[in-house]
């Protein structure tokens, strides 16, 4: 390897606002006033999930299992039945819902009730979207292909988005509808939902991956922001290793390279990224 290893980091990477926000807050609670429950991963990452375990928050997949007195909805959002079950129940409720999913929410809400059928660009199981599809009342569908849709009646129709989804595939997706429904189409809205910080992750990326030999990105497999950073990366035909520990580093892999670059999803904390940094200049150092 010459001089050694040469380890460059995208622009932006790693915790998004609204995941540093969500975490803050149970952190905060843990300290304050003890043990909580929260509904599903508080973000898609084992390794903040198993940190705030051992701190007291336990996960629950829904209110009826939440043994604690309070319960933490996730960054991802939950549907309206959500928060009157935790009020039925009379439990304290900790909402760490990301501000930009909670906008998200209230557009679809709003939409609804306006008497649009609105169609959410997004992958139903995702936990946000269904909370979305709540939102609702019964008016919406998910969707990340209008073919697959049912045929729709409705003369007025709205669009918005999972906010973890590239702004300029949701922008096709409309183009899509538009394509489809155009015959009976009377009255179109359209709201664009996307995260900007989702974005620059992905713009970040494709820099990097202009002027290294290899990119790793840092996540859980189950985050569907960080898979899709890996795609992004992929697509520019760098050689790209998705990984969610630095145990996972292969020494063959930076075999005659001499600059590598790093990433990770909106998810990804701290700690593990620097990890993943320490043991590519292990490595590195070693074999230069």
């Amino acid at each position: 390897m010459g001089d050694g290893l040469r380890i460059e980091l995208a622009r932006v990477y790693g915790f998004c606002p609204g995941v540093r926000r969500a975490v803050r807050m149970v952190e905060e609670h843990l300290a304050r006033e003890g043990p909580l429950a929260t509904l599903g991963a508080i973000v898609h990452n084992a390794h903040v999930v198993e940190a705030l375990e051992k701190k007291g928050a336990r996960v629950a997949r829904t209110v009826s299992e939440a043994r604690e007195p309070t319960v933490a909805i996730t960054a991802h959002g939950a549907g309206q039945e959500v928060y009157s079950e935790i009020e039925k129940r009379g439990l304290k409720l900790v909402d760490t819902t990301c501000p930009i999913v909670k906008r998200a929410q209230e557009a679809a809400r709003r939409l609804a009730e306006e008497g649009y059928t609105v169609l959410i660009y997004g992958e139903e199981a995702h936990p946000e979207v269904r909370g979305l599809l709540s939102w609702t009342k019964g008016k919406g569908y998910a969707t990340l292909s209008p073919q697959e849709l049912p045929e729709l009646s409705a003369k007025k129709l709205a669009v918005i988005s999972q906010t973890t989804k590239d702004r300029e595939a949701f922008w096709g997706f409309v183009q899509e509808v538009i394509s489809r429904f155009h015959p009976s189409l009377e009255d179109l809205r359209v709201v664009d939902t996307t995260c900007p910080e989702t974005g620059r992750r992905y713009q970040a990326a494709l820099e990097l991956a202009a002027h290294v030999q290899a990119i790793f990105v840092v996540g859980s497999r189950n985050s569907a922001n960080t898979r899709k950073l890996a795609e992004t990366c992929r697509k520019t035909g760098v050689s790209t290793y998705f990984i969610e520990s630095a145990e996972e580093i292969n020494s063959d892999w930076l075999s005659g390279l001499s600059r590598v670059g790093v990433t990770a999803g909106a998810s990804t904390p701290d700690e593990v990224i620097d990890q993943v940094i320490q043991r590519l200049s292990q490595i590195g150092g070693d074999a230069a």
